[in-house]
């Protein structure tokens, strides 16, 4: 089954759950577009989650769901909000949302855990979810250990559901290449961050645009708290922090309120510019409709090539 049939979607495509980014508006921007449109609830309380979901609904008829990060300190209400509201689909992480899982799955919600090795895909399995989102390394923001191409095949060999590439999508190439490694179809985050609709700052557009093929580097790994950002002043600070050994409380007071600078202000030399590693594929600005299509084209394509090759 490909990801467009389990969710009614055009395209087999899932926006990835973009704290301060991944609003009411544009998850129903993405819906419109043919993919699956998310809300990230990040650190929002639940009437601020149940506001972006009514706003997305006055803006799509089409399929849109929520990402919930299980660690945020507002879980509990914004669980019991989603069946409320009637959200179609829910994707998880950064941790274990068995207990919520029933409590979903009987008010009819489609769950989507986001998981960064296989070990924790068996474990969920048996509450029934209706897919898993294999995220590798590659993605921007919270990562795990794993790298796309070697996560994917072994989650879907570890799992009886389908299962949803994520980490390093931006073209066709990369489509062909994950559902060659068994995906029915992939989240994207960085790619969509340079289309016209993303509410980002332009500073932080432009960021991407000129972004290198190396420029994203991980902090956090001394915390336990993997974080991919584009290097700048700020990343480059808290890795020099992380080798001195600095208590985690210096390490946060640099973060603080370091995304909302980048989303909000466009400060990009003391914001956190999460980017994954395509961010060096990325070179101009374009609608979420084109992106998509070209996207599913350009798989298309690589294939009729593969074909040719036998």
């Amino acid at each position: 089954m490909l990801l467009n049939e389990l969710l009614g979607t055009e395209f087999p495509f899932i926006q990835g759950g973009m704290a301060n980014i991944a609003t009411g508006e544009f998850a129903a921007a993405v819906s419109n577009a043919g993919a699956l449109g998310m809300i990230a609830t990040g650190g929002w309380d639940g009437e601020r989650v149940r506001r972006e979901i009514r706003h997305a609904r006055e803006l799509t008829g089409k399929p849109f769901g929520v990402n919930l990060m299980l660690m945020s300190p507002y879980v509990e209400d914004i669980a019991r909000i989603l069946i409320e509201e009637q959200v179609q689909v829910v994707t998880t992480g950064a941790g274990n949302p068995g207990k919520y899982i029933p409590a979903w799955k009987e008010a009819g919600i489609k769950v989507l855990p986001v998981v960064a090795a296989a070990v924790l895909a068996r474990r969920l399995e048996r509450y029934g979810v209706d897919a898993f989102i294999a995220e590798g390394c590659e993605s921007g923001g919270h990562i795990g250990e794993m790298n796309t191409m070697a996560l994917v095949p072994q989650v879907v060999d570890a799992v009886g559901v389908p299962v949803v590439a994520a980490g390093g999508i931006a073209d066709g190439r990369q489509l062909t290449a994950a559902f060659a490694l068994g995906a029915c179809g992939v989240q994207m985050g960085t790619c969509l961050l340079v289309s016209k609709e993303c509410p980002i700052h332009p500073n932080y557009k432009q960021a991407l645009l000129d972004a290198k093929d190396s420029d994203t580097l991980v902090t956090g790994r001394s915390s336990g708290a993997p974080v991919r950002v584009l290097k700048n002043k700020m990343a480059r600070a808290y890795l020099r922090m992380e080798r001195e050994n600095l208590p985690l409380e210096k390490l946060e007071q640099l973060t603080l309120g370091s995304l909302r600078r980048a989303v909000q202000e466009g400060d990009v030399d003391g914001g956190s510019l999460m980017a994954g590693q395509v961010a060096g594929m990325l070179h101009e600005i374009r609608p979420l409709r084109r992106i998509f299509e070209e996207l599913y084209s350009g798989y298309q394509a690589r294939l009729d090539e593969l074909v040719a090759q036998r």
